[in-house]
């Protein structure tokens, strides 16, 4: 599968690069929303992971609402420190598929 991973934390994306990789993924990165937004609207990815805070002018939300009014459908794992209930409603409410709290283990 081809993932885009959308995550400014260099630790979180070096463990996750490893990862996904050696379990046999393609696999792009951004730093920020701006980069993400530009990646994900590509279209070329099976699934996306998402940071919720990004640097930048542009969130994760914002992209994930913004790929979700073109009609994009590509399944979307949000990934945040945001662990409250009610920003994990808010984060599948904007159209993500599936929400996954930091700190996390990889077989998660």
């Amino acid at each position: 599968m081809k993932l885009l991973l959308v995550e400014d934390n260099e630790r979180v994306t070096r463990f996750l690069t490893r990862g996904l990789r050696e379990s046999g993924h393609t696999l792009d990165h951004a730093a920020n929303g701006r980069d993400g937004m530009l990646l994900a609207a590509s279209g070329a990815y099976d699934v996306i992971i998402m940071d919720r805070m990004l640097p930048g002018q542009i969130d994760g939300l914002a992209i994930v609402e913004a790929l979700r009014k073109t009609g994009n459908r590509v399944p979307i794992l949000i990934l945040s420190a945001l662990s409250d209930v009610t920003e994990r409603i808010r984060g599948l409410r904007a159209g993500g598929d599936d929400y996954l709290t930091k700190p996390f283990e990889f077989g998660e």
